[in-house]
């Protein structure tokens, strides 16, 4: 008898390879043997070809799952999830959206909660911050966590940062929920920024990200306590940012967005108690 060698290969198309070999040899295993009857010829046939079977089996079994997850690791968020999982109570979130800045700040505030059509005003403030949860769809691009569902973003907008960050965040969840790809959405906000269809930015606007319920992102601990400022395009070494021992990192800079975005980790939550610092 023949040995068989079974060669593994290193992505989905070899898995599937893997399959149709397997369908093709169970099908129809050949072999050649000595001098022996027919029957005795049929019942080892019989038993070589279940051995064969469950060998091959047990290999794509154990592959596939395995290539799988190394494609997915990559690339864990494709596409778009259901609109449901992006949604929540209304309650909750409205609770969520002013646990991103202290009391002091968000009590007063304008609250927004995302709907089945967009963001919609749940609650009317007076003291010019908007305060809401924003979803992954609010990252760059080109993050892998672009459709990441489990995304919960609490954010406080100053008023300054209200007039260009809220514009932005309302024409891309118009857009999500149009059915926009990434590569769509990342064009339209170049364009939009091109053509001055979106408002310049203003002097003093920040942001307050300080919720403990947070889920900012897959890594680590899934958050962090910071406050943002967004300033005209700078170099981060004029803030002195991500050097040694400095606070200050370089979140996003544009173009297209016409600035630059600061984080500031601070160190405790919203409601004052301690909040974990980056090592």
């Amino acid at each position: 008898m023949g040995l068989v060698v079974l060669k593994i290969g290193d992505s989905l198309g070899d898995s599937l390879s893997l399959e149709k070999n397997l369908n093709n040899r169970c099908g129809g295993w050949q072999y050649e043997t000595g001098e022996m009857s027919q029957e005795e010829r049929l019942m080892n046939r019989n038993r070589l070809t279940t051995v064969v079977c469950l060998i091959f089996a047990l290999v794509f079994a154990f592959w596939t799952p395995w290539t799988v997850h190394a494609q997915d690791s990559k690339n864990p968020y494709p596409g778009m999830a259901p609109l449901d999982q992006y949604l929540m109570d209304r309650d909750a979130e409205i609770a969520l959206a002013r646990s991103a800045a202290p009391e002091a700040i968000s009590h007063d505030a304008t609250i927004l909660v995302l709907g089945r059509h967009g963001y919609e005003t749940a609650m009317q403030g007076k003291n010019g911050f908007v305060c809401l949860v924003e979803r992954s769809w609010m990252a760059p691009p080109d993050n892998p966590e672009f459709w990441n569902p489990k995304n919960r973003s609490p954010i406080c907008l100053n008023p300054q940062a209200v007039h260009v960050v809220l514009p932005i965040d309302y024409k891309r969840t118009e857009l999500v929920l149009a059915g926009q790809s990434k590569a769509q959405i990342a064009e339209w906000t170049k364009a939009a920024y091109a053509k001055g269809e979106l408002p310049a930015l203003e002097p003093g606007a920040m942001s307050y990200m300080m919720s403990k319920g947070a889920y900012l992102t897959d890594q680590g601990g899934h958050n962090l306590a910071h406050v943002m400022f967004y300033a005209p395009l700078t170099d981060g070494a004029n803030w002195g940012a991500d050097v040694p021992n400095s606070p200050v990192s370089v979140l996003q800079k544009g173009p297209p967005e016409p600035f630059t975005l600061f984080i500031v980790p601070v160190g405790k939550w919203s409601d004052g108690t301690p909040a974990p610092l980056p090592k």
